[in-house]
């Protein structure tokens, strides 16, 4: 497949994908608990002038390291503390990633590769939600996957694999800059980075029949270039405040780990499934290519797709052994599943390769399952009686109490992908099989902006809209504004919490019952109602959509 000059360009894909990252991103307010949890970490090291150390609720927080709360601070520092600087960053990383699949493919096949997986990566359901959150896993997941690829350019320039790649630098070079993105990843999310890619060295070990590919000296050296840049952190603050962030976030991964943590639960196939629905379209072409494929006409070809299959698999067993089942814990599975999709299609294109009926009916069936979802929401929302059956708790039922306007625009998103997956067909039945996957994930990219546009503030609206408008009514004014029985970080983002240490009796016990110095006020979910029979200075305010609202008035009042 060769490219014309001019053929291919990435500047479109630029210009594409931060029309379809960066416009609304505040449009609706960060989600319990991760969103704000994270914002919260970045406005407190705004407000305590303290960029070094994590707080949560002014005390020092152990279950994160800093870097991408750094970056949320220099967003917020030049747009404000709100929901759009709180994920600006992830946007930016979503620019970055696109080039950088972009240019990796390019580099390793043909631009036309490098505009096919930067595409499919676009138009892939969760890598392109991702970008427009404010969690941290798209960073830490792209200095992972930069860590792996500089590795394997050190690896192909010692073993003499980079026939046609010009690798112009030292082989240390690489190995020094392959440890640094992986530290990194450290520093942004925790040793787990280093983790995964010591596990995918393991497997390919193994694949190798234990012959040693990297050396001693090779992978300490690797090892010494990681630690330098996460000691930049861990290292001070170990100095500064003794070793206690290191052992509480090691006792947190491993309860993570042992223990479905916060309740979240899930059986063992959760990522598989999370994967191919939610990594639609592009799980269906990523299937294939765990059965016989074409051999590539490079040797580096061949030995990417061995690691990214590796890399795929390395993560997806590893956070299915993890008892904590959270949708992003498999998300560094996206840069393999999206590379091996990539290579079916290309191979598709090709003619190596036939788009056959399975394949059809997976994208058709899994397109039609979004498609039946926002076409049915609308009449849902208007009328949410019918869910009542099935709703048996008596918060999700008082949720649905929400006024929520649906529009009439809120069926585009549906009728978008209906025509990207009739075009998809279309094209491959006249054999125009490129311009029917484009067709299907430009589409795919289209359905997921216009169903954030017009369904996520209303999702809000149902899920949390009450609680956060209660904080939001009581941030200017002088009172304690605390959550009962449930976890949130709500009460501190928009509630703009002061800090508040000076008080070493502050608690829960202490707000319902204790000699408060100024008025409390309370939310509870409406099936805890009657625990506060036990508080009779506490009197109830109001009820919203599934809350209950309550304010205790400072004694002597």
């Amino acid at each position: 497949m060769k490219n014309r000059l001019g053929q291919y360009p990435l500047w479109p894909l630029i210009i594409l994908s931060a029309l379809l990252f960066i416009p609304f991103l505040g449009g609706v307010r960060l989600f319990d608990w991760d969103e704000i949890n994270f914002a919260e970490i970045s406005r407190e090291m705004l407000e305590l002038g303290d960029y070094f150390r994590v707080h949560v609720n002014f005390k020092p927080f152990w279950e994160k390291p800093p870097f991408f709360f750094w970056c949320q601070v220099t967003a917020m520092k030049i747009f404000g503390v709100d929901a759009f600087a709180a994920r600006l960053p992830n946007a930016i990383c979503g620019l970055f990633t696109i080039g950088i699949l972009y240019k990796i493919g390019a580099r390793l096949y043909s631009r036309r590769f490098g505009f096919l997986w930067a595409t499919v990566y676009l138009g892939t359901t969760l890598p392109h939600l991702y970008f427009r959150s404010g969690i941290i896993d798209p960073i830490f997941n792209l200095f992972i996957f930069l860590g792996l690829y500089i590795f394997l350019l050190f690896y192909w320039k010692k073993e003499g694999m980079a026939s046609n790649i010009n690798l112009t630098r030292n082989r240390w070079t690489y190995l020094f800059w392959a440890g640094f993105f992986v530290g990194m990843g450290v520093l942004t999310k925790g040793q787990v980075a280093y983790l995964i890619i010591c596990l995918c060295f393991f497997v390919y070990w193994i694949y190798q029949r234990l012959r040693m590919y990297v050396n001693i000296p090779e992978f300490l050296f690797f090892t010494i270039a990681a630690s330098l840049v996460t000691l930049s952190w861990y290292g001070i603050e170990t100095l500064l405040h003794g070793p206690w962030f290191i052992v509480e976030f090691n006792k947190y991964q491993f309860r993570l780990f042992s223990t479905p943590d916060a309740g979240h639960k899930g059986f063992p196939g959760y990522h598989f499934v999370v994967l191919l629905v939610g990594c639609f379209p592009a799980s269906v072409f990523a299937i294939r290519s765990f059965f016989k494929m074409p051999k590539p006409a490079h040797a580096y070809q061949e030995n990417f797709s061995l690691w990214m299959t590796i890399l795929f698999w390395v993560v997806l067993i590893l956070f299915t052994i993890v008892k904590s089942k959270i949708v992003h814990y498999s998300s560094m599975c996206y840069f393999p599943l999206s590379f091996l999709a990539t290579k079916v299609i290309y191979d598709i294109i090709d003619g190596k390769i036939l788009l056959n009926r399975w394949m059809k009916f997976g994208v058709v069936f899994l397109g039609s399952l979004f498609i039946i979802a926002v076409l049915l929401a609308p009449f849902i929302g208007q009328n949410p009686e019918w869910l009542y059956p099935i709703l048996k708790k008596p918060f999700a039922r008082g949720n649905l109490e929400a006024n929520v306007n649906w529009s009439t625009l809120s069926f585009l998103p549906g009728i978008i992908l209906a025509v990207s997956l009739f075009l998809f067909l279309k094209y491959n039945k006249t054999k125009k099989i490129e311009k029917g996957c484009y067709a299907l994930f430009l589409g795919n990219a289209f359905f997921i902006f216009f169903t954030l546009i017009f369904f996520i503030n209303n999702i809000e609206q149902y899920s949390q809209a009450a609680a956060m408008e209660f904080y939001e009514s009581k941030a200017d004014q002088d009172v304690y504004v605390e959550p009962l029985f449930f976890k949130s970080y709500g009460q501190l983002f928009y509630g703009k919490r002061k800090n508040l240490t000076h008080l070493p009796e502050y608690g829960e016990q202490w707000l319902l019952k204790g000699p408060i110095d100024k008025d409390a006020y309370f939310l509870i979910k409406i099936h805890r109602v009657g625990q506060m029979e036990a508080y009779p200075d506490v009197k109830e305010i109001g009820r919203k959509n599934g809350f209950v609202f309550y304010h205790r008035k400072r004694p002597g009042n």
